[in-house]
């Protein structure tokens, strides 16, 4: 996803290394995408060696240098390439720690199973959390977001609502043998 991430900025306007990572930063990329803001580099400089991109100047502000980078015509072929098998490939990622964790739930104690669940709980709550302000501070530094960006904010809201309420009916169950 890097490779595809990195070309599609550049398809968007000529930048350095470090604007990318800013952009990641404020995107959070690495929550939503899997995306490293460090790896961009290591991305970029792969990425010239076979000419997708290539460095369209080199700017010098007092004694730092900076490239700034463009897509090049077969950086745009590989984009495309990508983002077309990026759209067609299955994309459900299931919480396979959370669901191997319910399969041997019942060898926990239920004050337990509650203990666990309740810090889960708070995990997800504070990334979804983390999520709407990201939103926030990527609308306020652009001024707003295309319908497909809140669509899919919308959606990644979706998930963690799905798993917050999984945890609390599970809680519920558990509390209830706690009363028992």
């Amino acid at each position: 996803m890097t490779r595809l991430m990195v070309l599609g900025l550049l398809k968007m306007k000529s930048m350095s290394g470090y604007e990318m990572q800013q952009i990641l930063q404020v995107s959070q990329t690495d929550r939503w995408a899997g995306i490293l803001p460090g790896s961009i580099y290591h991305a970029l400089k792969k990425m010239e060696k076979e000419e997708l991109v290539e460095v369209e100047t080199v700017e010098k502000t007092g004694h730092r240098i900076k490239a700034i980078y463009r897509i090049t015509d077969n950086g745009l072929i590989e984009f495309q390439k990508l983002l077309k098998e990026s759209l067609q490939a299955s994309s459900v990622l299931l919480p396979s720690t959370l669901y191997t964790g319910l399969s041997f739930i019942q060898h926990l104690a239920p004050n337990e199973a509650v203990e666990a669940l309740e810090h889960q709980k708070v995990l997800l709550k504070a990334g979804l959390t983390e999520q709407k302000n990201g939103n926030e501070a990527k609308r306020a530094a652009l001024g707003h977001l295309d319908e497909i960006t809140e669509m899919t904010f919308k959606n990644i809201y979706r998930q963690y609502e799905l798993q917050v309420e999984l945890i609390d009916s599970l809680i519920d169950l558990y509390r209830g043998m706690v009363n028992e």
